[in-house]
């Protein structure tokens, strides 16, 4: 019997940048899935035009079974713009309807009318210049869905990079990192591992925060204070997890030859890495909500909008991660090892004919 057709949600993000020049470009090919567009449906057809590409939609029906996308077609569920989404010119006025359609796109998952969210990319300058506090997509979406510890996960084919903090000053990284702090993120991490990519026993690298790993306790002493008592309380809970690993060397081959995941003490730490090895095709994974997440790895590129130059690539990739997690945490897979060097995302064709 065939698989259920799954119904994604797909938020374009910032109007004035490449998040609808992607969602119309996704449109040009067929999909297996049914994608549904969150947004002013008057901007993809401007961005269509622009782009000079064949685009039609169809509303949303909640009531109807999901069904796939014809080439040119996209379903959308409308929300109407406050402001025109021009290319590269971001209007403040935009940012209510911004969390609008992240709103539309929560209230769908928790009820159960999308399977996924995927999310285009925002541009929090332009929603703060608005005057509405944000820290990005990540924040937003735990404090919507009542999740207190959520973890960044980005994977690309042959590496995932976990994050122990996220958008926050170097200067302030030293005193986010306390032991319970590691303990929540290793156990949130563990838990994704397992349950939304099916590996029945993660292997996890810890780096560690100095240059080093701290040099036993020479080049600062997280390291023994608090990094290496956090995993042995872990240890000792049956996870396996490799470190304190300097960061310069954690991510050699052989090191991630025997690893499912790192884990970043902070942003720049592991983004780097992973954005070096598969820019284009990684994907930006929520994890520790009750709904699935993913996202693009790139930004708004208000100077490609309406180009025609903005590649789809990390878009395709995080709607096959979508749709892999779904199937994960509906138990189609679980329990069966995963090879890192095997994701989903090398073939994104899978949603696409």
């Amino acid at each position: 019997m065939p698989d259920p057709i799954l119904r994604i949600a797909l938020t374009p993000g910032e109007p004035a940048g490449i998040g609808p020049d992607l969602c119309v470009q996704l449109a040009q090919q067929a999909h297996v899935v049914e994608l549904v567009a969150i947004c002013d449906p008057a901007l993809l057809e401007a961005r269509a035009a622009t782009l000079r590409l064949p685009f039609s939609y169809r509303l949303l029906d909640p009531t109807t079974e999901p069904r796939g996308n014809a080439p040119g077609e996209l379903c959308i569920l409308p929300v109407a713009l406050q402001a025109p989404g021009t290319c590269g010119q971001p209007n403040p006025a935009n940012a209510r309807y911004l969390f609008e359609t992240l709103d539309r796109a929560v209230e769908g998952s928790r009820s159960g009318l999308f399977a996924g969210l995927v999310t285009g990319p925002l541009n929090k300058a332009v929603i703060n210049d608005a005057g509405i506090p944000f820290s990005g997509h990540t924040e937003y979406l735990a404090a919507a869905t009542h999740s207190r510890d959520v973890v960044m996960l980005l994977a690309t084919p042959g590496l995932r990079v976990a994050l122990a903090t996220t958008h926050v000053p170097l200067s302030r990284v030293s005193e986010l990192i306390t032991t319970d702090r590691l303990e929540r993120v290793l156990r949130v991490l563990h838990a994704g591992l397992v349950n939304d990519f099916g590996i029945a026993r993660p292997r996890i690298s810890v780096c560690g925060l100095n240059p080093h790993a701290g040099e036993g306790g020479h080049l600062g002493s997280e390291e023994i204070d608090t990094i290496i008592p956090a995993l042995q309380a872990l240890r000792a809970q049956g996870m396996d997890l490799n470190g304190p690993v300097p960061a310069d060397t954690v991510f050699t081959r052989s090191q991630l030859a025997e690893t499912d995941a790192v884990l970043a003490m902070y942003h720049d730490q592991g983004l780097p890495v992973i954005k070096h090895m598969g820019f284009g095709r990684a994907v930006n994974i929520t994890l520790g909500m009750p709904i699935i997440r993913t996202s693009v790895d790139h930004g708004t590129a208000f100077d490609l909008a309406g180009t025609g130059r903005a590649d789809i690539g990390s878009l395709q990739a995080a709607i096959q991660t979508a749709v892999e997690i779904a199937n994960h945490r509906a138990g189609g897979n679980m329990g069966q090892e995963e090879n890192i060097h095997r994701r989903g995302a090398e073939n994104t064709e899978k949603i696409s004919k």
